[in-house]
């Protein structure tokens, strides 16, 4: 399309004749989205390809204007994709754009392909085609975290780390059991974006402005020539609704939280004063004035999306919140939100993805923090109820004595004297020893779902089984 071709016409030519002159500049400028919404433009030309073979079937329009029209929308496509296609802002949208350049290439046939639709069912399509495709690119990239993951939580089954609560030594886990969480977490996201998916698998085409269309159209033809499941069944629900949009985004946010929790222990974990792991130079970067600096950049920034992410949600749910039915131009802010949204995503499942894949367990730093704060006095208080009988608060009781005892003495629970222990409690025995150890501690959680090596192992066959 020549840029200058398009100048020349009166700015108001698609208006019809409703308006006398063209759009002020400024309306010109807040009406246009071309600068966004070009990045619709495949599922566009998909669209329109099914819409006029679905016309032409139903002897709507003649096979002749149909191979015209998919002719020329083909060539279109190789135009964009080139970077020969020039895009002009005072056709306002990508779909404008695209049937003006057609009319350019095949004459007054490409006026016979806006039949039977309005660019608001049009662009309910294109929108929910990216949507959907972003959905399964984000299921594909959650995959590949999860396996990732997998990897390590088998690799480090056995490997004793602190468990937290509060950010303090609570009780002695595997770092393969802690690997294993993130797992959940991703999976739920993953199912997440399978149900979204099944959601918005309805095609909008034929909808048309926002009542349907007179015209004897065939929407199950073009819904299946799209890969959609069925139509929409609402003309005015299709048109004038997001939610498909909205769960993306609700999506993005919750899965952007879980990164960022992970980001946050990343960095934590990779600081001198913890150095329970190591990231690799790829995902690291260094200080320009202190040479001893590796910087978490990679792991600051994931965690920094959230708020883009976040904001992007916020965004549209308050620009749909106050919407009547059906369509109204408010909507055209729905697209900048989702496509940031998607790309910080994506880019930060794939650098978390890089750095699990690529960091370097320190198991010796995380087997001696297992055992400070006292964390096996759990497992202490465990011992005295099942072999000792005592209830739970009294042994809660011995155990807390025991603790402050080692506390005094400057040394942990399992290197006090048996006197020491009997002197809190007569009914202790050498049996004490075999729970005190946090390599004891993790093998006693066998509970399903619990941090025992071998409880992690089957969770991690089951998961390998659906990955």
């Amino acid at each position: 399309m020549a840029e200058g071709n398009q100048d020349n016409k009166s700015s108001n030519q698609m208006w019809g004749g409703r308006f006398a002159s063209g759009p002020a500049a400024i309306m010109e400028e807040i009406n246009a989205s071309i600068g966004f919404d070009k990045k619709l433009y495949a599922q566009d030309i998909r669209g329109s390809i099914a819409h006029a073979t679905m016309l032409a079937q139903k002897g709507i329009i003649s096979a002749e204007d149909k191979d015209k029209i998919v002719h020329g929308l083909n060539t279109i496509r190789g135009e964009i994709e080139s970077g020969q296609f020039q895009f002009s802002r005072k056709l306002e949208d990508i779909h404008m754009n695209i049937e003006a350049r057609l009319a350019e290439l095949i004459g007054p046939a490409a006026g016979r392909l806006h039949t039977a639709r309005s660019r608001n069912d049009q662009v309910a399509l294109d929108f929910r085609l990216w949507v959907k495709e972003e959905l399964q690119k984000t299921e594909s990239l959650l995959s590949d975290l999860i396996k990732a993951f997998l990897d390590r939580a088998e690799d480090h089954a056995d490997t004793v780390m602190p468990g937290f609560t509060h950010l303090q030594t609570a009780q002695p886990v595997t770092f393969g059991h802690h690997c294993m969480a993130y797992v959940e977490m991703f999976g739920r996201d993953r199912q997440r974006v399978r149900h979204a998916i099944e959601h918005l698998d309805e095609c909008p085409i034929g909808s048309a402005a926002l009542a349907g269309t007179g015209y004897p159209i065939d929407r199950h033809m073009t819904a299946e020539a799209l890969g959609f499941r069925e139509p929409t069944r609402n003309s005015i629900d299709t048109v004038s609704d997001r939610d498909f949009a909205l769960e993306f985004l609700s999506i993005a946010a919750i899965s952007a939280t879980h990164l960022s929790r992970l980001a946050e222990e990343i960095v934590i974990w990779s600081t001198p004063q913890f150095g329970f792991i190591r990231l690799s130079d790829a995902f690291s970067t260094g200080s320009s004035i202190m040479p001893q600096k590796k910087n978490p950049d990679a792991a600051e920034l994931v965690r920094a999306k959230t708020g883009r992410i976040n904001g992007s949600l916020i965004a549209l749910l308050t620009v749909m919140k106050g919407l009547p039915l059906a369509y109204s131009k408010d909507m055209q802010e729905d697209k900048e939100q989702v496509f940031d949204a998607a790309e910080s995503l994506e880019l930060a499942l794939a650098a978390m993805t890089g750095m699990i894949r690529d960091l370097t367990v320190r198991a010796d730093r995380m087997k001696a923090a297992a055992g400070s704060g006292f964390s096996t006095a759990t497992d202490l208080a465990d011992w005295l109820v099942r072999e000792a009988g005592l209830p739970f608060r009294d042994a809660h009781h011995v155990t807390g004595r025991a603790v402050a005892l080692a506390e005094q003495k400057g040394c942990d629970l399992a290197e006090l004297s048996l006197e020491d222990l009997q002197a809190i409690h007569e009914s202790i025995t050498a049996d004490i020893y075999n729970v005190l150890t946090v390599e004891a501690s993790v093998a006693s959680r066998k509970s399903y779902g619990g941090t025992a090596p071998a409880q992690v192992r089957r969770q991690i066959a089951w998961w390998r089984a659906r990955n």
